[in-house]
């Protein structure tokens, strides 16, 4: 069965994407922890980070760096956190989040509140700065 990532790499289930090419996909995180919340995957559909073969690896983490500068040019930041879970769901994905200290990443945090031309407009920005 497909994932949820899956079904959004292949437009079953809406996203606001802000990247993609050939191996990724990269969309803002719909509970975010702050503005410009992303989440890289490739587009295999491989569980766990640590079983992505080491090229894919390499690849998905300079994909997340220049999103990750991308991102850092729309939303003011002092930093762009880089965390991986793998729990929440059966995909391999990595969390871009801008800081500003070390507390900022804590999925215990209610997300913040954003409204639908808020995601829309913030998406096309990250995007153009990624191109």
């Amino acid at each position: 069965m497909a994932s949820i990532f899956t079904k959004i790499i292949r437009g079953e289930i809406p996203c606001y994407k802000v990247a993609e090419d050939e191996q990724f996909f990269a969309f803002l995180d719909i509970r975010p922890l702050a503005k410009g919340h992303t989440l890289v995957i490739p587009k295999a559909e491989i569980d766990y980070i640590f079983e992505l073969e080491d090229d894919l690896l390499g690849d998905m983490i300079k994909f997340s760096k220049k999103l990750g500068l991308a991102i850092e040019k729309v939303v003011p930041c002092k930093r762009m956190g880089m965390t991986v879970l793998g729990l929440e769901v059966p995909h391999a994905h990595i969390h871009l989040v801008p800081i500003n200290s070390v507390y900022d990443i804590d999925f215990k945090k209610p997300p913040v509140d954003m409204d639908q031309d808020e995601f829309i407009e913030l998406a096309a920005k990250i995007s153009a700065a990624f191109e």
